[in-house]
């Protein structure tokens, strides 16, 4: 796991109120704004990157934020609150345009296919890149676009590796050459893991220099962002285009963000459209989407400055070990000498901690996310040695 910058830590709190009509910086998290709150649990979640919100707490959110003059509508997803979010995330993201789409998967797809042009060709990937292996071959079977899946098993493929690639398929009898790259950084496959900065620096500039485009899965840059100190802006500088997930930790029930510039991304909602996703309301996922990302950077930093601490202290105790992942973002593994797992996961979740399941080695995969600022690091290291018992 990176190691979180000390002044990021020091700076990260809460002041303010969030409102639907901000600035980017005040929306990227300078400010320190907070959103409306959409609950008052004092439940600590460690599993997932959100908040894990209820549909009752959903409900109750849009209802204070309709109340508050906050939900504009929109018109087949356009105008309203989802042209203030896509506004919002352009300016954070430091590209011109930014379009709402209802998944992620639509998101990535439309991104390479727009990047490939009408000459199509080839697109390389990470082998264990969401779009290649959960996403049904959508960009294959619809679009035509082959994809080329490189370094299996881990999070990064080398600039070596692409220009092999890149020296095959210019010697084949029929041309189709490459003409894209998709990255995904943290990669949900490795567990959080992100893709090496300076290869992808080299990567980058490599493909400029070839006439290659770049898109970036970016569904959890956020999360990384507060890992290592870079501005989002900065991590999606060297792309084309960049996709962020919206339900992840922006707590929407779904959708996602495409940002990159405006010559291709103006007329996208026809094609949003063509492939059957021009929603005639998309407010409800917008509005929760905009309460969120105000000061989210903020928050999230202060969250793992307490998960921080807390694996100081838990791991002071010989029942614990923490094994972190190369690299890693939200995500590490805990193991509890427990004769009974199962138990220690129930004791926990009556003074109000969350564990996911216990996995087959044994160990917990436990998440960092915004429910962490709930509660300090020695008290949950408190509670973790008295579920213990």
């Amino acid at each position: 796991m990176n190691q979180l910058p000390r002044r990021r830590f020091l700076q990260a709190g809460s002041v303010g109120l969030g409102a639907g009509l901000l600035t980017p910086a005040a929306a990227a998290g300078g400010s320190g704004a907070t959103p409306t709150p959409a609950t008052d649990s004092t439940r600590i979640r460690m599993t997932g990157d959100g908040l894990g919100l209820t549909p009752g707490e959903q409900g109750r959110l849009l209802a204070r934020m309709a109340e508050e003059g906050r939900i504009e509508r929109d018109s087949y997803s356009n105008g309203g609150v989802v042209q203030v979010l896509e506004e919002q995330f352009a300016g954070i993201l430091g590209k011109e345009r930014a379009v709402f789409m209802p998944t992620g998967t639509l998101a990535n797809h439309l991104a390479v296919r727009s990047l490939a042009g009408p000459g199509g060709g080839r697109a390389i990937v990470q082998a264990e890149a969401h779009l290649y292996n959960d996403s049904g071959d959508c960009v294959q079977t619809l679009s035509a676009i082959p994809l080329i899946p490189l370094a299996p098993g881990r999070p990064t493929f080398t600039l070596e590796q692409v220009k092999e690639i890149l020296e095959r398929t210019r010697g084949g009898r029929v041309s189709r050459p490459v003409s894209v790259i998709s990255i995904e950084t943290p990669v949900r496959r490795r567990s959080g893991e992100t893709f090496d900065q300076g290869e992808l620096t080299r990567i980058a500039a490599y493909a400029r220099s070839e006439g290659i485009r770049l898109h970036l899965d970016g569904a959890r840059m956020f999360l990384e962002s507060a890992y290592t100190g870079r501005d989002v802006a900065e991590l999606a500088r060297p792309f084309d285009t960049v996709y962020v997930s919206l339900y992840k930790y922006f707590n929407a029930a779904s959708g996602a963000i495409l940002a990159g510039p405006a010559a291709l991304l103006d007329g996208m909602f026809h094609t949003r459209r063509m492939f059957g996703s021009g929603l005639p309301a998309a407010w409800p996922f917008a509005a929760v989407a905009l309460n969120f990302l105000p000061g989210f950077i903020e928050r999230f930093t202060s969250a793992v400055g307490t998960s921080e601490s807390f694996i100081t202290e838990v791991e002071r105790h010989g029942a614990f070990s923490v094994e972190r992942m190369a690299g890693g973002t939200n995500l590490f593994r805990l193991r509890v000498d427990s004769p009974d797992a199962e138990a220690f996961r129930q004791r926990l979740r009556e003074q109000q901690v969350d564990l996911g399941s216990v996995r087959a080695d044994g160990r917990f995969m436990i998440g960092v996310n915004e429910t962490w600022n709930r509660a300090t690091p020695d008290d949950l290291a408190r509670r973790f040695r008295s579920a213990l018992a």
